[in-house]
């Protein structure tokens, strides 16, 4: 199964020859998108920091595809630029291009204003999907001017389509099926000006290592040709869920705000530490009765053992106190401890046996090490030995940080749920539903 972005990198640089930035660029899986701003005296900036700021929400439900829901809101994104630009004489005329994708599975859908590109590398070959709503994009659909003469025109930097300037924009609006191993590039004119060969740019990103230095490279090499534009870069891999280094494992991910630097390192704050809220009995019986799994044999699915019916409770996270005192008799004490630690493996190992049968039963939500939203298949209990009774399942692209206080608390009381209803509550999340609510799930 395909459908998660979780390796990517987001980050926008002024370059060498402006006096401010004017791209703006939203990141967070599994919707991205670049703004490229105009206009002058800020006008711009705001206009593009407008453009990404209706994707904060995320892509709402309603009729049609995700795909014409996407395009939905590059319309709302224009009606509001345009609606700002008639009511402030010092925005009069302001725009920006926009370009976005979101990725659903094994789809990415598309929605495309102006002239930053959607590039998509795979198996070594790049391919631009986007097409330049530029003067001199037409020329060349209309055999007036090649490529290469397209490249040189002096009116190279003149755009036919934008959001703001006008109370209707037409949307460009496709979607492509993904393959595991593809990477996505997003970017502003910035990068595509500098550097104007394609293979260059698949040649700078399969050079390097990660996908955030690949990001840096690109910016590195526009501002080497000159940087006379402002740069912003968006890579993002498809990787399918629960294989190496998919969900779950190790990355490099970046998450970066409108406008906002492209690298957010989770704080301590932003950290949710499984385990931290241990759930009752009952809540794991209910957990398990809506998954269908079965409690009426075995161990109990606390950990506890059954001591005539009843489930006697067994904290996972206890350590036993290391003794004091003098040097006890050896023989009397050895036989003592001989028969401690029979008893110990006697109750231990079903404990801990039930305690993962059960683990693959249940799912609950957390946060991961980088702070996103994840969705653990298990029970939040840390055994020692560093035995854990849970695993990450799916990692989403939300940060905790920008949820609302009560959506965090929802997220961070580790509520043991059956998969489908865990499933449920982090796309609400990833979809924006939650954010604005009073953390009632």
């Amino acid at each position: 199964m395909l459908g998660i972005a979780k390796d990517f990198y987001a980050d926008t640089d002024q370059g060498r020859q402006r006096r401010g930035n004017e791209d703006s660029h939203f990141a967070r899986r599994p919707l991205f998108a670049v703004a490229d701003g105009m206009g002058g005296a800020q006008a711009g900036e705001i206009a593009s920091g407008i453009a990404v700021s209706v994707f904060e929400h995320g892509v709402p439900d309603g009729e049609g595809s995700v795909e014409e829901r996407l395009a939905s809101l590059v319309q709302d994104a224009n009606a509001r630029i345009h609606e700002l630009s008639r009511s402030d004489e010092e925005r009069a005329g302001m725009g920006t291009t926009l370009t976005s994708a979101y990725l659903d599975e094994d789809e990415l859908s598309i929605a495309h204003v102006g002239d930053s590109r959607l590039y998509r590398l795979r198996d070594g070959v790049i391919e631009r999907l986007t097409r330049d709503h530029s003067l001199v994009e037409e020329l060349v659909q209309e055999g007036r001017l090649t490529p290469e003469e397209a490249e040189e025109h002096p009116q190279r930097s003149i755009i036919t389509r934008a959001l703001g300037p006008e109370q209707h924009v037409l949307v460009d609006h496709f979607t492509h099926r993904v393959r595991a191993g593809d990477v996505y590039l997003i970017c502003s004119d910035g990068l595509t000006s500098m550097v104007r060969d394609e293979h260059r740019l698949a040649e700078l990103i399969e050079g390097s290592a990660t996908l955030r230095e690949a990001g840096r490279t690109l910016i590195d090499a526009a501002n080497a040709a000159g940087g006379r534009d402002n740069i912003t870069v968006i890579l993002f891999r498809i990787e399918e869920i629960g294989a190496a280094g998919g969900a779950g494992g190790p990355g490099s991910a970046t998450t970066a705000a409108a406008g906002g630097p492209g690298t957010a390192p989770a704080t301590d704050d932003d950290r949710t530490m499984v385990g931290a809220t241990a759930p009752r009995s009952e809540e794991v019986r209910a957990a398990l009765a809506a998954s269908g799994a079965r409690t009426s044999e075995g161990p109990a699915a606390t950990g506890g053992r059954r001591t005539g019916g009843a489930v006697a409770e067994a904290p996972a996270r206890r350590i036993p106190r290391t003794p004091t005192g003098p040097p006890p008799k050896r023989r009397r004490r050895g036989r003592k401890a001989l028969r401690v630690l029979v008893v110990l493996l006697a109750i231990g190992v079903p404990i801990v046996g039930g305690a993962w049968v059960a683990s693959q039963s249940v799912y609950f939500v957390g946060t991961d090490d980088d702070g996103f939203v994840t969705l653990y298949r298990g029970m939040p209990y840390d055994l020692p030995a560093g035995v854990s009774l849970y695993s990450v399942n799916y990692t989403s692209g939300v940060p905790a940080s920008a949820l609302t206080a009560k959506v965090q608390d929802t997220v961070t009381a580790h509520k043991l749920r059956s998969r489908d209803d865990a499933a449920d509550l982090v796309k609400q999340i990833e979809q924006g539903k939650l954010v604005g609510q009073q953390g009632g799930q």
